[in-house]
């Protein structure tokens, strides 16, 4: 009677060899303090001060004025801008005005002409001139507009010798859904989170592959009877679990409490569907660690990768106002689904019949690049060892 073996008990020593090999890659980061505290950095401050350091509107821009009027007017016109949105502004010379722009002290500069108030007060239809730093691109953008709209409304209010408020016929009632406060740092955020996700998933995997590699422990791996799916299942579970939990902590410490964001859906089911993700981006990273020679070489393909990844996902801008060739491309990269449903959960408390196509996706694209990267890497393998 012959024996046939059950596959199931092959499965079991396997298993083993892949927890043994994670526990190996987690050691051996451990081991690596400066790549273990760019982990922490990027979690944790890295992501603060990008979500606070980059403001979606004005504020404190720094201005300077040129009275040559002297009237009240203008002395009412310079006393408009305050803070928040502006510093007081900085009374300076005409000779003083280029100069003070050329050295990015003032993002603003306004003229006020002479006899200024006189011109208003006849009709005549004075010119103001407002001088802009456009490198300031949002402030520029976004204060000349401001400006304009202050300066005009203490002049009609000067002229009509009343300050009253136009009765429109029409009230339009705004309700602010999801961030009733309109604080972008919620946004930006989690947009920061997002990004960390995808770019310390690629460049752990990445980086323990050509670690291994220069170091001389691959080819002790090749020796050992393992397989090449053992090796990268390895790679995979332990370098997204250190990400894991890591967007567990951020996501609880920095956005929940120092940002004071809500977690309006279940954070479980986020922390699932990033697990999903990082299937995806760990599998990118092992085929990109086999491409690459050197953490050099990694480095270069990484702002290859994740320059797309990152901004055409629709985290930076919406994909609706992108070309439909590049919304159809960017479904086949998993950061575009991870941004939606990121958003729809924390953002909306989405629930999984809301997500799982997203989830889907993810999953597919996961698998596809699992598949691509393995084959890759099979085919190192077979060169290592011919």
């Amino acid at each position: 009677m012959s024996h046939v073996p059950r596959p199931a008990l092959s499965i079991v020593p396997a298993l083993r060899r892949v927890w043994e090999l994670g526990v190996k890659e987690l050691r051996s980061l451990w081991r690596d303090r400066l790549l273990l505290l760019f982990v922490i950095w990027a979690f944790s401050g890295a992501l603060y001060t990008a979500a606070k350091g980059a403001p979606d509107r004005l504020h404190r821009a720094a201005m300077a004025v040129v009275d040559e009027d002297q009237s009240t007017l203008s002395q009412r016109i310079t006393g408009a801008f305050y803070p928040p949105h502006f510093m007081p502004p900085e009374q300076i010379s005409l000779q003083g005005m280029d100069a003070g722009m050329d050295a990015g002290r003032y993002t603003f500069t306004l003229n006020i002409p002479p006899q200024f108030e006189r011109d208003v007060l006849a009709g005549r239809s004075p010119a103001i001139q407002l001088n802009v730093d456009a490198t300031q691109m949002s402030q520029a953008f976004l204060g000349a507009g401001y400006i304009n709209q202050i300066a005009l409304g203490e002049v009609n209010e000067y002229v009509a010798r009343v300050r009253q408020q136009t009765l429109s016929p029409v009230e339009l009632d705004l309700r602010m859904r999801f961030n009733p406060a309109l604080d972008e740092s919620w946004f930006m955020g989690v947009m920061e989170l997002i990004n960390n996700v995808t770019m310390l998933s690629i460049i752990l995997t990445g980086a323990a592959l050509i670690r291994e590699r220069e170091h001389g422990t691959i080819e002790h791996l090749l020796v050992l009877p393992l397989r090449p799916v053992e090796i990268m299942l390895a790679k995979v579970w332990s370098m997204g679990l250190v990400v894991l939990v890591a967007t567990y902590a951020a996501l609880h410490f920095v956005l929940a409490q120092a940002l004071h964001m809500p977690i309006t859906g279940s954070a479980a089911l986020f922390m699932a569907g990033c697990a999903l993700h990082l299937f995806a981006t760990t599998s990118m990273g092992i085929y990109l660690g086999t491409v690459a020679r050197s953490m050099p070489q990694l480095g270069l393909l990484m702002i290859l990768v994740l320059l797309p990844l990152n901004i055409l996902s629709g985290g930076t801008t919406p994909r609706e106002s992108m070309p439909e060739s590049v919304q159809t491309v960017m479904l086949a990269a998993p950061t575009t689904h991870f941004v939606a449903f990121a958003q729809a959960i924390l953002y909306r408390g989405a629930g999984l019949d809301i997500v799982w196509p997203h989830f889907a996706a993810i999953a597919a694209i996961g698998a596809a690049f699992f598949y691509g990267a393995l084959h890759r890497f099979r085919r190192a393998v077979s060169q290592m060892q011919g």
